[in-house]
């Protein structure tokens, strides 16, 4: 019979090899230096957030003293929140550093079950 502790900690290394497989893909991605390919990472470094734009010119627009702007204003602040909501922004950046954690848990786990 298998050991569930055992099946469970099989599990545990094969997440967290795929973790650090993924961590280092991260690392290796960031160090291109192709002009298309850096162009294209420097878009993922710096992730435009359209929602908060919108939001911010409903805001201009709510608050400009014309009675037609006021329903557009607050359409385009609700139409941000919303896009803000689906396109949060993340960055590899971010990717990146959630993966750190992921990692640094599964081994705290490890170390904890293994002990």
């Amino acid at each position: 019979m298998v050991d569930p502790l055992k099946a469970r900690l099989d599990k545990i290394r094969k997440v967290s090899d795929s973790a650090k497989r993924r961590a280092s893909l991260y690392n290796d991605m960031s160090k291109i230096d192709d002009r298309g390919t850096a162009r294209s990472m420097r878009c993922l470094e710096k992730a435009p957030a359209p929602g908060k734009k919108m939001q911010k010119i409903g805001l201009i627009m709510f608050l400009s003293p014309e009675p037609v702007t006021t329903p557009i204003g607050l359409a385009l602040m609700g139409a941000g929140t919303i896009i803000s909501k689906k396109y949060n922004g993340a960055t590899i950046k971010d990717i990146g550093q959630e993966t750190k954690n992921t990692i640094s848990t599964i081994s705290d786990f490890k170390g904890s079950v293994l002990r």
